[in-house]
């Protein structure tokens, strides 16, 4: 029925020409996929409710993998000609219909089995903002009976679209967008905020995910909220900084609630439909190195967090991180598992760190299914500064990542470079694993990309995870402000070189414009404008007074000069940041030819069994091409995008910098094939099947790590036999 339902609308498609399809004709094809083949579809932002990445789609095996070839390929063509863009969605596909966004932040329909655009809907037209080139990593699609939505966000508003034609719903919040800076119980306007990760399906309610400014300046509170999927109204909010009377209030000083930033959920969260429960990992609260002005263990930031998903109230939750100073948000959803425990099957809920760690809680209680304590850590050398004297560490399973930096596990890839490294080694701070930011040099390992990232892990029905990690290791250096002395790169040092660093060139290996030549690109005037508008990964500043955003564009075209110093007050620069510290940007701790400081390997690929705690196999992830070419093993590479699983017992992931995409066997860890993608595929994949035929898709965006941007979506499949 389902293929039958897709044939119908591509041929009405074809005979309309406009794409203005019959919506009851996909309505039906929907409602029937949950009757007739739900497993031949990817539904679900990850695969499911519960995230699992996990399909049961047995189509593709060990025998015939290695024959699969392209069947298609579909190019956004959006991407940045400076590399700055990227792509990092992972679609839904639902007979036979493929959803995806572009670079520019477009949503659009193919036909899953060909790559043909169906329709394109740009969000930029609706009011005349212009485009994003931000990203998103994915969809929600609601259904109820005939009625079918997709909530989709770019930049700080939700938008309600009909998925047969593409075109808004006009009766959804206004004009069929909801500005998502309204609603948060506290002034927030001019503050940057926006989605990266789509909102979670509960009935009628899309429970959403925010983004927030993580520096030194204003921020919003990353307060969870259910809206109606039909009316866009505000349903219900979760005050993650507790307001008074409030569950955690205390964990603050006590005006917190009317101005503290962060402690948000951004990764992502996942709906136990059965119990009625939506379990919510956050963030930091900002700033994230510096937190004199929130003292305190911070509930709700670093949190998994059980609510019910209908009225927003707490049922449990589990604080990872106490007063966070290093930027250790949880990174990815969590996904829900069954596990055996003393012969019987406990329903569970698994979530990784950027630490490396895995904790398994049961989902009734929150009670952690593995053994865990308070580790004491040092104490904080900053002026102003109280870190919490101890943090969680979980006994078991063992980390999948590096947790000490030593003499030990420096690179040994040639002996300069582990000379060098080990001269710069002794000129930082001993490496504790939660050694809190100093002026000295902290070194960050794992690094704040991870351990684990925003891809998450992959859980089998038997209660295997699968985890991709990186293996980077990055210096922290922290420096004092000059708050209340006013001036342009006073203005430039607490807000921009977290970034551009100190001397405004982008940070080693990050995609970051140069603001070196600024000048010779953009007039003072269109400094002014992205200063307020944000672009990419660069958020809005509207919260400087247009005074100050004027000044500190010239300072940018001329750095020599500082026209805030003889012009005007500190007023404006008090009201930016609080923070007397900044840090110096973050900055990979790399050998003198760019290469990791690390021993290899730099990316692996794990499976863990959630039932022992003990690992199955782990395996490098990438390689780099020129060492490889020197005869050095496999190193695996840094990676975004996590891996999918199905139950023909295939691991798809891409995700490495070197521009593969490769399937391994989740039962040995043994690669069954690779390919080559026109842009590092830093996304997670789907796969799904139409006619009869398996295939895979991924977003080959890359933009991260130096590589160059793509915008190609490319799916791949077995040849199809002659007739």
């Amino acid at each position: 029925m389902p293929s039958l339902v897709r044939s119908l609308v591509v041929a009405l498609s074809r005979l309309r020409g406009s794409y203005g399809w019959v919506a009851g004709v996909l309505a039906l094809g929907l409602m029937c996929s949950s009757l007739c083949g739900a497993d031949r579809n990817w539904a679900t932002y990850l695969g499911d409710p519960g995230a699992t990445h996990f399909s049961t789609l047995k189509g593709l095996t060990a025998t015939n993998v290695a024959q699969l070839q392209p069947a298609w390929s579909y190019h956004t063509g959006d991407a940045s000609p400076t590399n700055s863009s990227q792509i990092q969605c992972n679609p839904l596909i639902i007979d036979g219909v493929l959803f995806g966004i572009s670079v520019r932040m477009n949503l659009f329909a193919l036909d899953a089995a060909t790559g043909r655009e169906l329709w394109r809907f740009d969000p930029a037209k609706i009011s005349g903002r212009e485009s994003s080139t931000g990203f998103s990593r994915g969809l929600a699609m609601w259904a109820e009976g005939n009625e079918r939505r997709i909530l989709f966000s770019a930049g700080h508003f939700l938008y309600a679209v009909d998925p047969a034609t593409g075109r808004l719903f006009e009766t959804f919040g206004a004009n069929g967008q909801v500005d998502l800076l309204d609603g948060l119980d506290r002034e927030t306007r001019g503050m940057p905020l926006n989605v990266t990760t789509p909102g979670a399906i509960f009935r009628d309610l899309i429970i959403l995910p925010i983004r927030t400014l993580e520096g030194p300046g204003p921020a919003v509170p990353g307060h969870i909220r259910a809206f109606d999927v039909r009316t866009g109204k505000r349903r219900w909010i979760f005050h993650t900084i507790p307001f008074p009377g409030e569950f955690g209030y205390e964990t603050w000083p006590p005006d917190s609630w009317k101005t503290a930033g962060g402690a948000n959920c951004w990764a992502g969260m996942v709906i136990d439909h059965e119990r009625g429960l939506a379990f919510v990992p956050t963030g930091s609260a900002t700033f994230d190195f510096w937190g004199g002005d929130r003292l305190g263990p911070n509930l709700f930031a670093n949190c998994l967090i059980a609510l019910d998903a209908a009225t927003g109230k707490r049922e449990w939750h589990f604080q990872f991180v106490h007063h966070d100073l290093g930027d250790r948000d949880l990174p990815a959803p969590p996904v829900l598992c069954e596990v055996m425990r003393d012969g019987r099957k406990v329903s569970a809920v698994a979530q990784v760190t950027k630490t490396g760690h895995v904790w398994v809680f049961n989902r009734d209680t929150g009670e952690s299914l593995f053994p865990w304590r308070e580790e004491p850590v040092p104490p904080s050398q900053l002026v102003g500064e109280v870190a919490s004297p101890t943090q969680p560490v979980p006994l078991k399973p063992p980390p999948f990542a590096r947790q000490q930096f030593t003499a030990k596990e420096v690179t040994d890839r040639t002996p300069a470079a582990r000379e060098a490294v080990l001269k710069r080694l002794r000129e930082l701070s001993p490496h504790h694993p939660f050694n809190p930011p100093n002026e000295r040099g902290t070194i960050i390992l794992p690094g704040f990309d991870g351990g684990a990232e925003w891809g998450g892990p992959a859980v089998d029905p038997n209660g295997i995870l699968y985890v991709n990690s990186t293996e980077m290791a990055y210096t922290l250096h922290m420096v004092p402000t000059t708050l209340g002395k006013g001036g342009a790169k006073s203005i430039f040092s607490q807000l921009c070189v977290s970034c551009h660093g100190a001397d405004g060139k982008s940070n080693t290996g990050q995609n970051i414009p140069s603001l070196s030549d600024v000048g010779a690109r953009l007039k003072a005037a269109d400094i002014v404008a992205l200063l307020g508008t944000g672009r990419g990964a660069m958020p809005s500043f509207r919260f400087l007074p247009n005074q100050v955003r004027e000044e500190l564009a010239q300072y940018l075209i001329s750095p020599d000069t500082d026209p805030l110093v003889a012009t005007r007050s500190s007023d404006a620069s008090a009201a930016a940041v609080k923070s007397p510290y900044v840090m110096t940007g973050y900055n990979q701790f790399l050998d003198p030819d760019g290469y990791p400081a690390l021993r290899p390997p730099w990316g692996t690929l794990n499976a863990i069994d959630l039932n022992t705690g003990e690992y199955l196999w782990r395996r490098a992830l990438g390689e780099l091409p020129e060492l490889t070419a020197q005869g050095i093993l496999p190193t695996g590479t840094a990676n975004y995008g996590g891996p999918i699983v199905t139950a023909s017992g295939l691991l798809f992931i891409a995700a490495t910098k070197d521009e593969k995409f490769r399937c391994f066997s989740t039962a040995t860890g043994a690669m069954l094939w690779e390919t080559a993608l026109p842009a590092s595929g830093f996304a997670t994949p789907a796969t799904y099947e139409v006619n009869g035929r398996q295939y895979v898709v991924i977003a080959c965006g890359a933009g991260k790590l130096t590589t160059k941007s793509g915008d190609a979506y490319v799916a791949f499949a077995l040849p199809v036999s002659p007739p």
